[in-house]
């Protein structure tokens, strides 16, 4: 134990003053810049086509193609909250990005993560009028 720090003054102390300049500097750009609001919803004039927010845009793409792909949505989140528990994943000593000890893990979490990003970008430029594929050029 001689070799390891105590966390509590050392490791705290600057999450916490980081911690504290976030949200201030939250704040103040709330208060500079505030949210840019659309006019309240009007159910005699919805928008075509009416589009989710934007960190869901993937998901209404992915159901635009069949209603039971949210079943895979469903089971997208059970298994990513249950990552830490999958068996065949050895506990890591020491924190790093991308062990090599699970590749298999890596690999399929980025694909899921590009997967989101290109759902996400193709709802969000690449659909027009009754959700059909357009060219934004």
């Amino acid at each position: 134990m001689k070799n390891y720090l105590r966390s509590s003054p050392h490791f705290f102390r600057p999450v916490k003053i980081a911690f504290v300049i976030g949200v201030a500097v939250l704040l103040l750009l709330a208060w500079l810049f505030p949210a840019p609001l659309q006019e309240a919803a009007d159910y005699g004039r919805v928008p075509n086509p009416a589009r989710s927010a934007w960190f869901l845009l993937w998901m209404q793409e992915l159901v635009s193609y069949s209603s039971r792909l949210i079943y895979l949505i469903a089971a997208l989140a059970v298994i990513f909250a249950g990552l830490p528990w999958l068996p065949g994943l050895a506990a890591a000593e020491r924190a790093c990005w991308l062990p090599a000890d699970q590749k298999r893990v890596n690999r399929v979490t980025l694909t899921v993560f590009v997967g989101i990003i290109a759902l996400t970008l193709i709802a969000m430029f690449f659909r027009g009028p009754n959700w059909a594929l357009v060219v934004p050029f």
